[in-house]
């Protein structure tokens, strides 16, 4: 238990580090999908440094990251097996699968993108980049005030979050279309 603390730091930095990639990506998935859209010389310039950035990111800080978080969850879980009987955990479970399942999904649209094969518009990248968020307040806020939360609250204020972000994505898809250097 002396280590407890030292654990649980490294698994915040990991998950920040995490997030911090898994908030990024996408935004770099954006401008890809952009400059797949321009002309020749920009497509092909634009594109290669996009996909080499992506891929560093990728590779180097989100995919560790996700691994290392991970480990050290399991370990503080080990540590403190009483966790595991308490309900906002199983909560935090279930959002940590979903945060997996939005990160394997995330790696299916960067293989996709680093092969030339762009399926989503910027537009939709845009909404799918808010899916972290959503997960991120969500993780937060439970692990903050556990079981003191009215669950109807905090599911009303998810989806006015959620609500809240798809307004702004519009308002900023509005903004760009007057300004497209926005």
């Amino acid at each position: 238990m002396e280590y407890y603390n030292y654990i649980k730091a490294l698994h915040l930095i990991f998950v920040i580090t995490w997030f911090a990639g898994l908030f990024y990506i996408p935004r770099l998935f954006v401008y890809q999908i952009e400059a797949f859209h321009k002309e020749e010389p920009e497509k092909s310039i634009l594109g290669n440094q996009l996909k080499l950035m992506a891929k560093r990111l990728w590779f180097i800080i989100t995919w560790p990251s996700a691994v290392l978080a991970s480990l050290f969850a399991i370990i503080l879980l080990v540590l403190m097996p009483a966790w595991l009987q308490q309900g906002w955990m199983h909560v935090k479970l279930a959002f940590v699968v979903l945060l997996f399942a939005y990160h394997i999904k995330t790696h299916f649209i960067f293989k996709a993108l680093q092969n030339d094969i762009v399926k989503w518009s910027s537009n939709s990248m845009r909404i799918w980049n808010e899916g972290s968020t959503l997960i991120l307040f969500s993780v937060i806020f439970l692990v903050i005030v556990r079981d003191s939360i009215n669950w109807i609250f905090g599911v009303v204020g998810i989806f006015l979050l959620a609500i809240i972000l798809m307004l702004g994505i519009k308002l900023y898809k509005r903004i760009r279309a007057k300004n497209p250097n926005a």
